[in-house]
């Protein structure tokens, strides 16, 4: 019997044997006995595998999360070869063409995806699926929010939190202070969605993100402005930065919510001395920024950019901060406004 909810693996103990690599130059014969179905971000994402480990290794990813786009399905094939040697290969180059884009990292590791049809394969080494943290960040996690991402539901760098049923983006480069921010207003009593990445769904009536609401990622020195991260070590980020990365149901009495329609976008502009404030801005500019970190080519970006545009109808704004707890103030102040509300 295979269970349908939330994951489930299975072994044709009956399945042909796998023919000699020799004769089948391309792998294509290779049974994928096992077979496991998850949930990144709700979207419903079917494993098939020759390696127990595989579906160990998205256990881990994603058991937690529950479905919630059922129309949208998205198909992994993931084959494992054996391996002798012992390190951890390189971080893989990403190359994009059309509807087609590649992770190769060397001969024996590589995925590709096909973001028309919802699909992706890979081969990668046993070695590569023994380091499970490179495997799941680069590969498995990869693949498949690459293709929630150029198919259902666009990235963009953007936090993502909503008071009194308000959402707000979060907009800002990298070291902006939107996953501090986040927390902060989370905190406060503001419901978290996001704290880095939100993906835009196209299927939405009204702009409506959704976020990786399990977790925060935090750099070192958030340390300092909160002490209930003090007993957290640091983890190494596979991009070489150290991070401290926590579970939001370790963080008691916080709000979240796995999807957010949103209404403001908010660009950050911290300074080590500004005054809280918030000044109207461009909401053309904050989309074209925001369009910087959509896929490169082809229509897959022109139908980003379409999807991203309906973010230009909203309201936009520079919150211009140095103190978390008057930008905090701020935001309460523009979302418990009388014309604000739905």
């Amino acid at each position: 019997m295979i269970a349908d909810y939330p994951h489930h693996t299975t072994t044709e103990a009956d399945a042909p044997e796998i023919p000699p690599r020799d004769t089948d130059p391309l792998m294509d014969k290779r049974e994928m006995p096992f077979r496991g179905v998850f949930y990144p971000l709700g979207f419903c994402v079917e494993i098939y595998t020759n390696a127990c480990e595989v579906l160990e290794a998205a256990n881990e990813s994603w058991a937690h999360l529950r479905p919630s786009r059922m129309n949208a399905s998205i198909r992994l094939c993931i084959g494992v070869n054996d391996s002798t040697l012992a390190e951890c290969p390189p971080a893989p180059t990403v190359r994009a063409q059309g509807h087609l884009l590649t992770i190769i990292a060397d001969a024996e590791n590589q995925a590709t995806a096909d973001l028309d049809a919802a699909f992706g394969f890979m081969w990668v080494s046993s070695t590569t699926v023994h380091h499970r943290l490179y495997f799941r960040y680069h590969f498995l996690e990869a693949l498949a929010l690459v293709i929630v991402s150029g198919t259902f539901a666009p990235a963009i760098h953007a936090a993502c939190v909503s008071h009194r049923g308000r959402g707000l983006l979060l907009i800002g480069p990298s070291g902006a202070g939107k996953s501090t921010l986040a927390y902060a207003c989370a905190r406060a009593g503001f419901t978290y969605i996001s704290d880095d990445a939100s993906y835009l769904l196209r299927d939405a009536d009204h702009p409506r993100v959704v976020g990786h609401s399990h977790k925060f990622r935090f750099r070192p020195s958030s340390r300092e402005l909160f002490p209930e991260l003090q007993g957290y070590e640091l983890a190494p980020r596979l991009e070489g930065k150290p991070s401290i990365e926590v579970q939001t149901s370790e963080l008691h009495g916080l709000l979240t919510s796995k999807e957010a329609r949103i209404h403001y976008l908010i660009l950050l502009r911290r300074s080590g001395s500004a005054n809280a404030r918030l000044t109207p801005a461009s909401s053309d500019s904050a989309v074209a920024y925001l369009e910087e970190g959509l896929y490169p080519v082809g229509e897959i970006r022109r139908s980003q950019v379409t999807t991203l545009q309906r973010l230009a109808t909203l309201q936009a704004f520079e919150l211009h901060y140095s103190d978390l707890c008057e930008a905090i103030l701020c935001l309460q102040a523009l979302t418990s406004a009388p014309e604000s509300r739905a």
